[in-house]
């Protein structure tokens, strides 16, 4: 159970660390075209990934799950090279089903993130880094994204 300095502490704004990568709107625009293939790379894994655990859950102990653990650790390795190719650029993937990622940005002095899903044509909300998805808003309502 959290503790309330806990919950505090995830509403306190976070200040820009040295020698992370920070998006300006328009950046991460940008980055959309190349970040949009990347995303559209994991969606098959992925769902593989999440169909043969279901079917290694289902398995008794006799059963042979050699085929389905070799098959899970190459969609692992492909996920984890994907996942590195984000990273690279700076975008941190929030949840693999809705495909919902941050771009990490700078507004008024602290650390904010430009929210993107996969179906959005472009970046178009924000939000607080201790908010998540619930806390979107629109750019629009920004000022400003310093880079």
């Amino acid at each position: 159970m959290a503790t309330e300095f806990e919950n505090a502490s995830t509403l306190t704004p976070r200040a820009p660390r040295p020698g992370k990568k920070y998006f300006s709107l328009d950046e991460a625009n940008r980055a959309l075209p190349y970040v949009r293939r990347v995303v559209d790379d994991l969606k098959v894994p992925y769902a593989r990934m999440s169909t043969i655990q279901q079917q290694i859950e289902l398995l008794g102990p006799d059963d042979a799950r050699t085929a389905l653990d070799s098959e899970l650790k190459g969609l692992s390795l492909r996920i984890k090279g994907l996942l590195g190719e984000l990273r690279q650029v700076g975008v941190e993937l929030k949840d693999y089903d809705k495909l919902l990622l941050d771009f990490p940005a700078i507004h008024e002095g602290r650390e904010i993130y430009l929210c993107w899903h996969r179906e959005e044509p472009a970046v178009q909300t924000w939000h607080e880094v201790g908010s998540g998805f619930s806390g979107r808003q629109d750019v629009a309502l920004l000022k400003s994204i310093e880079k």
